[in-house]
């Protein structure tokens, strides 16, 4: 792994570059740290999910497993060429995934971010986990970026939606949903 850092400040910074993992600068602002950068914001908002309140054992062992792919995921990312996140890591949130939905009722309105603390939280995630998927294809677009960062994205992005229904139900606080019918037909002008 990289070097251990001892004092926190470098001022190799300061001119707005950063090194990458294979000890190449770029600027802070180029496609490769934002994507990288959004996994990291990623992995925060899940640990807003994991600090509230009714998150169960088995959902915080989930996301504490997610947690660890998205550093993986970020360091893929962070040094070109490496190859951390696999296909098997894809397949086990689709497990996964399938075991927090099946028992959930098939959905037949749009939900709105809500439900609780928690339930919020992990709609937020989702939100994140989206940006820093359209991140990614913008970065794949001009540079070489494996297909599992996407793929494991776009999984990952499914599971926080469905996560987040079930900490809704589980809260008491339930599901919010659009209504869409709450507006009154326009009425044709004429």
């Amino acid at each position: 792994m990289g070097n251990r850092l001892s004092k926190i400040y470098t001022r190799t910074g300061d001119d707005g570059s950063t090194g990458l993992g294979d000890g190449s600068r770029v600027g802070k602002d180029s496609l490769r740290v934002n994507a990288y950068g959004t996994v990291d914001e990623l992995n925060s908002t899940i640990g807003m999910v994991l600090a509230a309140d009714g998150v169960d054992a088995t959902i915080s062992d989930v996301l504490g497993q997610v947690q660890h792919a998205l550093f993986d995921l970020g360091g893929e990312l962070c040094i070109p060429g490496m190859a951390l996140i696999e296909d098997a890591d894809i397949e086990r949130l689709e497990q996964v995934l399938d075991g927090f939905n099946d028992p959930l009722p098939p959905l037949k309105d749009f939900i709105l971010p809500g439900g609780g603390m928690a339930a919020a939280c992990c709609h937020l995630a989702r939100t994140v986990c989206r940006r820093a998927e359209r991140e990614v294809i913008t970065l794949a677009r001009v540079e070489t970026v494996r297909p599992q960062v996407q793929r494991y994205l776009n999984r990952l992005s499914d599971l926080l939606f469905v996560i987040s229904r079930v900490l809704a139900r589980t809260s008491g606080h339930g599901e919010v949903l659009w209504q869409h019918e709450r507006r009154r037909k326009p009425q044709s002008a004429g």
